[in-house]
């Protein structure tokens, strides 16, 4: 998937981006991302597949990429939640994949730690200890999540006030992990400027650095290479780098991630039987 927004392959000049999440009608889910899912390769060996979620996310371009395979089971609600589990678990040989977004939601509009953060985390155990206490006899249960968060302070607007616009042709990725996308043969020119203008704030990588210094991975394919910005551009725990054409969306949130601090990706796995 390679980015929260990354620009999609021979869509023109300068092209266009895909948000993973809202999707392009225009883009085949399928041939995004067209390696078998961990839920296929456990329904081919038998096992009862199940992805519990908001209802919302159940026909979604994202969904159909990341976890088909898996039967999807709509729930809102922490009671409708619970009564899924328990019907996805009845099969034998079953496994239920559950995921629940209201904490994330919370640090993204109030920030790690605020009032609104800490009552959705007390949903999620609560949440945790309805599902622990219905589960089937022998059932093994973990939980973890896909990220963490940090409340960085000093938002960087690119091209205001700075020449970081400069060779910029497209601006993806999100405000702690940018991908940019330059104007052709100027790739030393505007990696030079990036890196004297932010020195120490940010971490600037070529593509190939990127590549190289493993942050996609051992095997990068043809279509992902395509995807990723000729720039990598990764902020200090307290910057954000704020695309200039989504200033106020962007500068509003709270929280946010994407950066390697260990707090966004030091992630507990916790296990429960």
């Amino acid at each position: 998937m390679v980015g929260y927004t990354v620009r999609v392959p021979n869509s023109g000049n300068p092209g266009r981006l895909l948000n993973g999440l809202k999707w392009d009608e225009r883009v085949d889910p399928l041939s995004w991302q067209k390696i078998p899912t961990l839920f296929q390769r456990a329904s081919e060996h038998g096992i009862s597949v199940s992805t519990i979620g908001e209802k919302r996310y159940q026909d979604t371009a994202f969904t159909t990429a990341s976890l088909r395979g898996a039967k999807y089971l709509g729930a809102n609600r922490q009671t409708e939640i619970v009564a899924q589990v328990k019907i996805a678990l009845a099969e034998p040989a079953s496994f239920a994949y559950v995921y629940v977004n209201g904490l994330d939601a919370a640090g993204h509009k109030d920030g790690v730690g605020s009032d609104k953060w800490l009552v959705a985390l007390e949903a999620v155990g609560e949440l945790i200890l309805q599902i622990v206490n219905q589960l089937p006899k022998n059932t093994q249960f973990f939980i973890t999540a896909d990220h963490g968060m940090v409340n960085p302070e000093e938002k960087i607007i690119l091209g205001r006030d700075n020449p970081l616009m400069n060779h910029v042709t497209l601006v993806g990725g999100e405000p702690r992990a940018r991908h940019i996308y330059l104007e052709p043969g100027s790739e030393t020119d505007a990696t030079s400027l990036w890196r004297e203008f932010l020195r120490d704030q940010v971490v600037i990588h070529t593509k190939q650095e990127a590549i190289d210094v493993g942050l996609f991975g051992e095997i990068v394919s043809d279509d992902c290479f395509a995807r990723i910005g000729d720039l990598i551009a990764i902020p200090s725990e307290n910057v954000l780098l704020i695309d200039p054409t989504r200033s106020a969306q962007e500068s509003a949130m709270v929280g946010h991630h994407g950066g390697l601090t260990d707090a966004e990706v030091v992630i507990p796995l916790l296990t429960a039987q």
